[in-house]
Order: structure tokens, then C-alpha cells, then sequence
């Protein structure tokens, strides 16, 4: 390794993590809208499996709308929370064999709504009381057929602080609004936490049904609406709601072991460039080590800082940000492992279920 090698690799880093951050900042943000006198035309739909802490504040999210709560075979409080809190409650069909949890929930909601629009969001969100106005609002001026919000990350434990900013800095060092966004690309892009569907729209497609074998259902279903002319918007709206994904390191590896590698096959284009992103990434402790060996103090000493600098941003604690550098390879490692499990055609465990 030479000077100019470790120089590259900076100058890499920094690109991409530039890259990133301009790609999330490029979504189109979700205009609030507070003072409307009607209530949207809209059934709220939520998938739940074993989410009695966090059920109800979903629920209570969206007060005055039909919320309909389909139970995935939950083992603990999940369906009498729910409708403690106001939701319609139904109980998922049996699972056909390879039909996944969450679009068979999501399939068995929308068969109960008739509104002009479906929401379906995860039970481990919450949105401020306007929300559902807003997204409505926003996908009826913008005549869309489907409109995809990504939400504020929620980090409580040490490892969430750690691995959860960087996890999604380097999600996006692929994804380009302009392309996710123009009916003109096949690139497709949905965040399955929230998503607003016309019901038209979602039945003339096949909605959840026709996705229901896909571990990574949203992405799968953007590209099935792309496929057939759906006017499709994925926009940000961290300042009207807010995921909770994982609570420990170990939901974390599994999440990231179920989804990593099925989302980067899925989006060719993206997948490489968030490949190239972690191999330089993943290179910062071999060259800060040889600039340290080679006596290049002050070169090392910049770049030590270089990932902390560059992921700041998606850190909303600073004190994390200087945990950067372990978060690259912590992530690595799950990453390499969900890959791993894929090819070899592993299951990963997640709620209970093998997928």
C-alpha cells in the first residue's frame, strides 16, 4: 500500500458517503398538512406479530380513521392491546406453503377496506395525528398512484447508536432519488414501514398477494407497480413519524441478515455501488494502519477522522459519531453472513418463523 492508495481510498469514502447523504436529502419531504376539515379517505392497515409494547401507540396514531390490526398468529397480548386502543382486529388466513407473514397480513387488511386509499404501515411506528392527512394529501395533488415515506430511526441500545446510521448512510450510496422516483426507470425503491397505496391501483395490480413469497416485499412491490405504469413517489417524512426497528444486536443481525443481500439483488445498480462503497469503506483500518506504520502522522490523523466527519449526519447523538469506524466492520460482518446465508440458501429466524 502506498500514499496515493490510502489517498484513494479517503477520496472514496468521502464520495460515496457524500453521495449518500445527498441521495436521502434529494426524496421529496412531505408537505404537513394540519388544517384540513375532512378526514382523508383512507383505512389504515397493520401487520402484527407479537408487538403488544408498541401496538397501541401505532393505533393511537391516527385518531378518527379506521385502523384495522390483522394479527399474525400472535403469541402474547398483541390482538387485545390493539383493540383496547381502537383498531378493528381480524386474524391472519393460515400461511399457504413459501407465503410470507407480513404480506399475507397485509393481503387479508386491504380484503376488509373499501376506501379510496390504503395505508399500510409497521407496528413499530408511530406518526404524528396529521400524518395520514398529509400523505393523502401529498399523493392526490401529485396524481400518484403509491406513495413511500421514510421515517425517523429510532435508536435506544448502544449497538442501534452505533450500527443503525451507518447501516443506512451505506444503504444509500445507491439509491438516486431522481431514478427511484422517474417513471422512466426500472429502478425501484419502497420502505414497507409505510406505504400508501390506491386502492384501485392495489387491487388492478394483485397488491400483497402478488409479492407474498418476497422476504423484501416492498422492494418487490415497487418494481411490480413500475412494471405496470403506477405512478409511483418515495419521499422522507422523519419529521412526522418514527420506526423503532431493532431493540438488540441480535435483531439487528438478523434483519440485516434477512434483507441486505435479497435488496442489493434486487436493484442491480444500486447493489454495486453500495458494494464499492463498503469495500472502501472497509478498507479505512488497513490503511490507517500503514500510514501509522510508515510514520505519515499527520495523513493518518485526518483520516482517522474521515468516516466520523462524513457520517455525522446520520447520527443524531455526536458522541456516536466516533464509533464509526466500528460500525463499518461490525455491519460488515453481518452483511458477509446475510450474504452467506442467502447463497447458501439459509434461513434466518425472525419472529418466531424461519424466512
Amino acid at each position: 500500500m502506498s500514499l496515493w492508495l490510502a489517498t484513494f481510498i479517503a477520496a472514496g469514502i468521502i464520495f460515496f458517503l457524500l453521495k449518500s447523504r445527498s441521495n436521502y436529502t434529494s426524496l421529496p419531504k412531505l408537505p404537513a398538512v394540519k388544517d384540513s376539515l375532512e378526514p382523508p379517505d383512507v383505512t389504515v392497515i397493520i401487520p402484527a406479530r407479537n408487538e403488544e409494547h408498541t401496538i397501541a401507540n401505532v393505533v393511537q396514531s391516527f385518531p378518527g380513521l379506521r385502523v384495522v390490526v390483522v394479527d399474525d398468529a400472535s403469541e402474547d397480548d398483541t390482538p387485545r392491546v390493539a383493540a383496547a386502543a381502537g383498531a378493528e382486529v381480524y386474524k391472519a388466513p393460515p400461511l399457504d406453503p413459501c407465503v410470507l407473514g407480513k404480506p399475507n397480513a397485509c393481503r387479508a387488511g386491504a380484503a376488509v377496506a373499501a376506501s379510496k386509499w390504503l395505508l399500510f404501515v409497521d407496528a413499530d411506528t408511530t406518526f404524528a395525528p396529521w400524518f395520514a392527512t398529509s400523505i393523502v394529501s401529498y399523493a392526490e395533488r401529485g396524481q400518484f398512484d403509491i406513495v413511500s415515506a421514510f421515517l425517523r430511526q429510532q435508536t435506544v441500545t448502544t449497538w442501534e447508536k452505533v450500527i443503525l446510521p451507518y447501516a443506512f448512510a451505506l444503504y444509500f450510496t445507491g439509491v438516486s432519488a431522481a431514478r427511484v422516483n422517474s417513471p422512466r426507470s426500472k429502478e425501484s425503491l419502497a420502505n414497507g414501514q409505510c406505504i400508501l397505496f390506491r386502492r384501485e391501483s392495489y387491487i388492478a395490480t394483485g397488491g400483497h398477494a402478488a409479492v407474498a413469497r418476497s422476504v423484501i416485499e416492498d422492494v418487490a412491490l415497487a418494481s411490480f407497480a413500475k412494471s405496470r405504469s403506477l405512478r409511483l413517489c418515495v419521499a422522507r417524512a422523519e419529521h412526522m413519524g418514527a420506526v423503532r426497528m431493532y431493540d438488540s444486536f441480535d435483531a439487528i443481525r438478523r434483519g440485516f441478515e434477512k434483507n441486505s443481500f435479497r435488496f442489493l439483488n434486487a436493484n442491480p445498480l444500486t447493489g454495486i455501488q453500495v458494494v464499492v462503497a463498503s469495500i472502501l469503506l472497509a478498507s479505512y483500518l488497513p490503511a490507517l494502519i500503514y500510514l501509522l506504520i510508515s510514520s505519515y502522522y499527520v495523513p493518518a490523523l485526518i483520516f482517522a477522522l474521515v468516516p466520523s466527519v462524513m457520517l455525522a449526519p446520520w447520527y443524531s447523538d455526536p458522541t456516536y459519531t466516533l464509533t464509526a469506524p466500528a460500525a463499518i466492520y461490525a455491519f460488515q460482518a453481518i452483511a458477509v453472513s446475510g450474504m452467506l446465508r442467502t447463497i447458501g440458501g439459509m434461513k434466518t429466524h425472525w419472529k418466531g418463523r424461519e424466512v
